[in-house]
């Protein structure tokens, strides 16, 4: 969802960097990108272990993070390019369609009608209250469940490395599209394909 289908990773580096500054901590673009596609938590006690933050903060914080990312995301975020094109083509070809996001519930709500996606979801997961997140599997295996297909039927759309990792040990196949900064890093070869945005999906590559 973030990054993939709405330009929200922008809010939700601004969101973790504001509430880092607090600490008075700057995070580089590139650590940022590290730990791109985690749930907040994760992110939040990566970066407490990895800067020696006092721990009994990294609650605030990650809450301080997801409410300031959503106000930013509903006011300010916009679709990204083939948003409209890939629901509609995915329909017309009679998918179901589900989404599987490291982000709260309440996200998913906020962007579902901010896009107009909803009506196109069969069912959806968050790893919000997950023992894991990704890149563990258990988000990916638990849309597919609720859609009640096989994980071997799956194809799955991701712009992180984390979220690449999790579709591939959920053992479905992975379209990845990556931040244009980050498209011709070596990492995304696990990928089994890699475009530049979702308008370049077609029938040909199904």
């Amino acid at each position: 969802m973030d990054g993939l289908l709405i330009d929200s990773e922008p809010y939700w580096q601004e969101a973790g960097i504001e509430t880092l500054q607090q600490f008075d901590v700057a995070l580089t673009l590139e650590q940022y990108h590290y730990t791109t596609g985690l749930r907040t938590k994760e992110w939040i006690d990566y970066w407490f272990h990895y800067l020696n933050l006092d721990k009994r903060f990294a609650k605030k914080a990650e809450e301080d993070i997801v409410d300031k990312a959503i106000e930013k995301i509903a006011a300010h975020a916009q679709p990204m390019p083939g948003v409209d094109y890939i629901f509609d083509f995915f329909r017309e070809k009679k998918f179901k369609i589900g989404l599987a996001t490291s982000s709260p519930v309440a996200l998913i709500n906020v962007v579902a009608e901010k896009l107009g996606i909803g009506k196109y979801l069969n069912g959806y997961s968050s790893a919000e209250l997950l023992p894991f997140s990704k890149p563990h599997p258990e988000v990916y295996l638990n849309c597919a469940q609720t859609l009640q297909s096989s994980q071997l039927e799956c194809i799955c759309f991701e712009d992180s490395f984390n979220g690449m990792i999790s579709v591939k040990a959920a053992r479905m196949k992975c379209v990845v599209i990556p931040a244009i900064d980050q498209y011709e890093l070596p990492k995304w070869g696990a990928a089994d394909v890699k475009i530049r945005s979702l308008a370049e999906f077609g029938g040909e590559l199904i």
